[in-house]
């Protein structure tokens, strides 16, 4: 931590089209925030990328970030299969670490990286930033409550139409030894944690995955069963083969459900006893910046974060036990 203690200096590994549009704004303009020192692997876009967004310093090779004395923090914004080395390596060097979601591309890297920072005295967190909307806390308030009785079943669902072309940019999602598989792994993650935060620990998993349309490496299209502790079953299904776009929440309980059309927009409907209300919780205009504050106040104040690498861990594990084939499934 820099000796003023008052603002975390940050250094950000990997500077694509997410870092660009959401995570250097949040880490340049978020609350005891500054956005210190950039890498890249070409210099010129570093260099560029850094001027755009007010860093002071940028480099060529992550290597010379994470030694940078003039960050305290580093969020990784990279490809999955990197993310463990790095996060290691910027532990190593005694830099705070948050982590782009998924964690890892195994639950063993997210021990590993989990052990590097306990070990060398900093704290980790994952990009879970859904953690922080509105309308996800409200429905914990009303699950806390009693409002809507014992939950029974949820059903959360993912559809985003992707037919990514060999050769882009973003074709490293589309191999299973660098993305660790398809839209369960890539955007799929993001609703587990969901489910886990508003439901709790999970007793059971099983998965079906497959290539409906696309004849790729990772699948296409998945679905996920769950029966948490508390008895609530679940379902998530995820796809990148249907044209038709779908991001809702549907949680029905004994005395009444809560419906999401679609969580990227906070609206919220309660029915209860034949009644129905309607209730606006909308998310942070950048939905990192949440959790990028959340991050640094844990790190200026000295408590962990809201979402701390056991929940990345939690949510890889999960994701492993729904690959595995037709009948495995898991139980704890």
């Amino acid at each position: 931590m820099n000796k003023s203690g008052e603002v975390l200096r940050w250094g950000l590994i990997g500077c694509g089209d997410i870092a660009h549009k959401r995570v250097a704004p949040a880490l340049r303009d978020g609350a005891g925030c500054t956005l210190a020192s950039v890498s890249r692997a070409r210099a010129e876009l570093a260099e560029s990328f850094a001027r755009q967004f007010g860093a002071p310093r940028w480099h060529e090779d992550w290597t010379e970030l994470v030694q940078d004395p003039g960050i305290d923090a580093v969020y990784v914004a990279t490809p999955v299969d990197l993310h463990a080395w790095q996060a290691i390596a910027a532990a190593e060097a005694g830099r705070h670490v948050l982590c782009e979601k998924p964690m890892a591309l195994t639950t063993s890297q997210c021990r590993a990286m989990i052990d590097a920072c306990r070990a060398n005295g900093v704290l980790l967190g994952v990009a879970y930033y859904r953690r922080f909307y509105p309308v996800i806390r409200r429905i914990k308030e009303i699950l806390a409550s009693g409002e809507i009785g014992r939950p029974g079943l949820v059903s959360i669902r993912a559809f985003e139409w992707q037919d990514i072309p060999e050769g882009s940019p973003r074709s490293w999602f589309l191999r299973k030894d660098r993305a660790g598989g398809g839209p369960l792994m890539d955007f799929g993650c993001h609703r587990i944690e969901v489910l886990v935060n508003l439901l709790g620990p999970v007793a059971e998993v099983s998965g079906l995955v497959g290539n409906t349309l696309f004849l790729r490496e990772v699948e296409d299209t998945a679905t996920v069963g769950f029966r948490f502790r508390n008895g609530t079953l679940g379902l998530l299904a995820v796809s990148i083969s249907v044209r038709e776009p779908c991001d809702s929440l549907d949680l029905y309980g004994s005395e009444g459900s809560l419906h999401v059309p679609v969580l990227n927009q906070g609206t919220l409907r309660v029915i209860r006893g034949g009644e129905e209300r309607s209730e606006d919780h909308p998310p942070h205009a950048n939905l990192h910046q949440p959790l990028v504050e959340d991050f640094a106040s844990s790190v200026l104040h000295g408590r962990q974060p809201e979402v701390a690498g056991e929940m990345g861990l939690e949510v890889q594990r999960l994701i492993e036990a729904a690959y595995r084939v037709e009948g495995d499934g898991f139980r704890r």
